[in-house]
């Protein structure tokens, strides 16, 4: 009996032991650090919040969010491809970052391929060229016509150099033949600002950077960037409508550190799939001018390695370069 007893009591502490060494290894058992290579305020910050508030409640751990800016976004991303590939350090980026910036820069000092796993895409956000209410333009025809009769007179605003905002200025400008003067800021909401006070006359901006600016007509729209109007702004133009062809989607997606392993990937997908579904999620994403935007971590790949060339290709006739 005694035998039986002690067999039982080993067998019990075993399983006990299973079960501590399961709860231990269970992710996330600490918090999370999610890093946005752009400044706060951006369409980049925006999302990356509202999706680390969801994961936080649904996995019971904080998922917090950590800008590091600079470098149009390479700083960032640099950081999060040299962290510990453990799953505790992620990255909320925009499609500039991944796929544009290594067209751009002679060096971003990271791999968008090698040293990222791609875990899934997020959104997609709208983009607006925008201007000071005083400015005499009121939509795009109006701009280039402006902008012909006075080259290089014009600013235009960025988040930064080699940032989507000036990236989509400087396709603008090749598309229309235009030549204004780019004005690049340390991120959206300071060009945004002085876009109001009137320091600069036009802009490319998110919409949820700019969306309480525009409806407070503090600054006029006079062109969307994407290729369809948009539903928080159903009465603005498109820039497509003026220039045939004319358009762009931006995405915002999130990676880890090449060699995070896969079943943390999967695990973090299927969160982000069950966030994208959720009411609340949608409703904030929709009010800010952005769309959820699903897909798993084979797709987001595929749609990676397509990106990479096309961009280049709008880079190399854009004839915008970074040092």
């Amino acid at each position: 009996m005694l035998k039986h007893c002690r067999v039982f009591l080993a067998f019990a502490l075993a399983l006990a032991a299973t079960g501590l060494a399961m709860a231990q290894d269970s992710y996330p058992n600490k918090p999370v650090t999610v890093i946005v290579p752009q400044a706060a305020g951006g369409a980049n910050d925006v999302i990356a919040r509202v999706i680390a508030q969801k994961l936080t409640e649904q996995l019971g751990k904080n998922f917090i969010v950590d800008n590091r800016v600079g470098a149009g976004g390479n700083v960032g991303t640099v950081a999060a491809a040299r962290a510990k590939a453990d799953g505790y350090t992620l990255m909320i980026t925009a499609d500039s970052s991944m796929v544009i910036n290594p067209a751009l820069y002679k060096s971003t000092g990271f791999d968008p391929v090698k040293d990222f796993e791609p875990i899934g895409t997020l959104a997609t956000a709208g983009y607006v060229l925008v201007a000071n209410p005083l400015f005499p333009a009121n939509n795009t025809a109006e701009l280039i016509a402006l902008a012909k009769q006075q080259p290089g007179k014009i600013n235009i605003g960025s988040a930064g150099n080699g940032t989507l905002n000036h990236l989509i200025g400087e396709m603008l400008g090749k598309a229309a033949d235009i030549e204004m003067v780019h004005v690049p800021y340390k991120g959206s909401a300071a060009a945004v600002a002085d876009l109001v006070s009137g320091q600069i006359q036009v802009s490319v901006q998110s919409v949820p950077s700019s969306i309480a600016f525009i409806r407070s007509g503090k600054v006029k729209v006079l062109g969307v960037v994407n290729p369809k109007r948009l539903p928080a702004i159903p009465d603005a133009p498109t820039i497509g409508e003026t220039i045939k062809g004319f358009g762009a989607t931006p995405w915002y997606g999130m990676f880890a550190p090449a060699g995070t392993p896969k079943a943390i990937l999967a695990q973090l997908n299927a969160e982000i799939a069950k966030a994208l579904e959720s009411r609340d999620v949608q409703e904030r994403l929709a009010a800010v001018g952005c769309e959820p935007f699903k897909s798993t971590p084979e797709q987001f790949a595929t749609l990676i390695r397509e990106d990479l060339p096309r961009w280049a290709r709008i880079v190399k006739a854009s004839g915008a370069t970074i040092d």
